[in-house]
């Protein structure tokens, strides 16, 4: 659960009612008013997870000090440990797909499933995604089972009453009510990146994560997934993933594929802030402006150029780059969607190609074998594709390190680095890799970018 460094209060004046406004409930159908028939009718579609996976912990006697151990981060041995996790699902087809959250199932061995009904089935992943915090799990040998139709979660508006429905605690299945009370929410770190989330105010705690947060109607809004705390506990301040994104998983998973599939944009952008607004005219920030576009961006080739504020995409507004991923990704990639744009005061539009990011240069994955001090390295040719999957700029280029190997670990490489240079010899290709880990040599120099910053390894054989 992602933790509130921050605090931020607000005081709201509330008008309290004239003494002649208050009265007892009038009738019994006013007296009986509850929420109890949405939560029949929803309950049983949410199940308790219980996950465990296997990790592999370093046991050195330097644990817990804050300078050495990370000056000797790769000391010691390795060792397994069991960790258990417990979170909620969603169960969104009769034939036993559930949606969850990465972070609840993710990398897990073993995963048991408990409906409300006491039934209990062993799952397996289908379809994982880290950055999205989403994984759709299909339950062994399951069928008739009830399930949550789906809410068009652009319809949602805040106000709207909900109910969240999950495990907090693993006390056992709990409901709690409230209210949308925000939409749009993506200056938020969860998962691996940074998502674009339905604010609520209904109670969420741990277990709840891969719950459910459903409408009067009981159609499933989103999936519930963090909150903001200090303590651990709910603070009123929670948030779901929208159904709209949820749908696009969950058909990616009944087409067969094991890693979600996103459109490529190719571009990077910032929010127009008060600033940037009155210099393009604007007479409130909105938007992204467009920083940088890769020459194979299908904006570019709709027309689109560097300074372009995209206001808005498929007909609804965007204001951060998460929000413009949102709208790519909960649309899918076929198809084209239409893009209004500013330039020079003029808005315009066009209609962008929805593509996978391409895969040039080939990834032509390498692991450096035989007799080299750098036996186990595996690299792969940086492309759009491997940029998309590892978070990095859609600009990136070089050789991507995958798995540094024992040798590699040893001397600080690790995965995500960008090979730049090996003993002299400039690294464009994983062919260069070979060649530079081929010739040998007692010395050995190695320069590679790490978030951005350049680093050196130097070591002697």
């Amino acid at each position: 659960m992602t933790r509130l460094l921050v605090l931020l209060c607000l005081s709201l004046a509330a008008q309290p009612l004239a003494a002649e406004d208050r009265r007892p409930p009038a009738s019994a159908a006013e007296i009986s008013l509850s929420f109890a028939p949405v939560v029949r009718q929803a309950a049983p579609a949410v199940v308790n997870i219980y996950a465990r996976r296997v990790v592999a912990d370093r046991v050195t006697p330097f644990a817990g000090d804050p300078f050495f151990s990370q000056l000797f981060r790769d000391f010691g041995r390795v060792q397994p440990r069991v960790q258990n996790a417990l979170g909620s699902g969603v169960i969104v087809s009769a034939d036993g797909l559930v949606v969850s959250n990465y972070h609840v199932v993710g990398q897990a061995t073993e995963i048991r499933v408990v409906l409300t009904d006491r039934r209990e089935y062993d799952a397996e992943v289908l379809l994982s995604d880290e950055e999205s915090d989403l994984a759709i799990l299909r339950l062994q040998g399951a069928r008739d089972l009830p399930a949550l139709p789906f809410r068009d979660s652009d319809t949602v508006e805040v106000g709207d009453l909900v109910l969240a429905i999950g495990n907090p605690f693993g006390v056992g299945q709990t409901v709690s009510q409230g209210i949308v009370s925000g939409l749009a929410r993506s200056g938020l770190s969860i998962g691996g990146g940074r998502g674009y989330f339905i604010q609520t105010d209904a109670a969420i705690n741990p277990g709840n994560s891969g719950g459910a947060l459903v409408d009067m109607a009981g159609r499933l809004v989103g999936i519930n997934t963090a909150i903001l705390s200090r303590s651990g506990g709910s603070n009123g301040i929670g948030f779901a993933i929208p159904a709209n994104l949820v749908t696009r998983f969950v058909d990616q998973a009944r087409a067969g594929r094991d890693r979600f599939q996103r459109p490529w944009a190719g571009v990077s952008g910032q929010p127009v802030d008060a600033a940037l607004a009155e210099g393009f005219g604007l007479d409130l920030p909105q938007g992204v402006v467009l920083s940088d576009l890769h020459p194979d961006s299908p904006f570019g080739k709709a027309g689109l150029k560097v300074g372009d504020v995209v206001l808005e995409l498929g007909g609804a507004p965007v204001n951060t780059p998460q929000e413009m991923l949102f709208r790519l990704s909960a649309e899918g990639v076929g198809g084209e969607i239409a893009v209004t744009y500013l330039r020079q005061g003029r808005e315009r539009t066009a209609r962008v190609a929805l593509i996978a990011a391409p895969e040039t240069p080939p990834r032509a994955p390498l692991t450096v074998t035989g007799r080299s001090v750098l036996a186990g390295l595996s690299v792969v040719n940086l492309n759009p594709a491997v940029a998309q999957e590892t978070g990095l700029p859609a600009e990136a280029q070089g050789v991507l390190v995958t798995d540094p190997g024992e040798t590699g670990a040893r001397i600080g490489l690790r995965p995500g680095d960008i090979l730049m240079l090996m003993n002299d010899r400039p690294i464009r290709s994983t062919a260069d890799v070979a060649e530079a880990a081929s010739a040998g040599g007692r010395n050995w120099h190695v320069e590679y970018l790490r978030g951005g910053r350049r680093g050196v390894l130097r070591f002697r054989v």
